[in-house]
């Protein structure tokens, strides 16, 4: 699995199948209108996690991609996807509505992305779906979603072997989000060297302590 992070929420993996043959997912592709550049992207499953600009530029997405908007369970080319009804905001819905939570299992992995969760934690109902997780993708930016305390709250309810932050401050994004460093510090990391891409086999999952990887957008 080869997971390379866009910018914002977006994200694209790229799975194996039998044969070599390849599946590739795209996640919350967004409108430049953002600040931030959208490459050329092409899927064959589509994941949105819910309607706002800066999550849904399905148009962005080249080929023909089998579009999931919501909650379900779907099996598309052996690649597992489970939508697991979630709120943008920590009241409910009321503020920004709903959102969806996605979790991926390919490769004998089992990937869980948040999209705009807004929740202080977790449901039960929730932690039950999502169940055992290889790789987490998390929000910590605050304002539009879980800012860092939440995300590490929420990281302990679901305690994946990998996490990886999402929707934080970044050059040109025009949309004003805490800086990663505010996810970091109460974790007791001053920096951590962002990688390109993360490309990962059952294998290489940690089975002892945990880690944090984040990426270049």
């Amino acid at each position: 699995m080869t997971i390379i992070w866009r910018g914002q929420s977006c994200f694209q993996i790229t799975a194996s199948r039998n044969k070599g043959e390849q599946v590739s997912i795209v996640i919350d592709s967004f409108s430049e209108e953002i600040g931030l550049r959208l490459p050329k992207l092409e899927a064959d499953i589509a994941l949105v996690t819910h309607s706002h600009s800066d999550h849904n530029n399905i148009k962005a997405i080249s080929g023909t991609p089998f579009l999931i908007e919501g909650p379900g369970e779907y099996e598309i080319k052996n690649v597992f996807i489970q939508g697991i009804a979630s709120f943008h905001d920590s009241s409910q819905g009321k503020e920004r509505g709903e959102n969806t939570i996605y979790t991926i299992e390919t490769e004998e992995m089992r990937l869980c992305h948040l999209g705009d969760l807004g929740q202080n934690e977790l449901t039960e109902e929730q932690l039950e779906k999502i169940g055992e997780i290889d790789i987490l993708i998390i929000p910590v930016g605050g304002v539009c979603t879980i800012a860092g305390k939440e995300a590490i709250k929420i990281m302990s309810q679901i305690e994946p072997k990998i996490t990886i932050p999402m929707h934080y401050s970044l050059p040109k994004l025009k949309i004003k989000l805490d800086e990663l460093a505010q996810f970091l510090k109460p974790l007791g990391i001053k920096s951590i060297v962002p990688v390109n891409k993360l490309s990962l086999k059952k294998k290489d999952i940690p089975t002892e302590e945990a880690k944090i990887i984040v990426l270049k957008p």
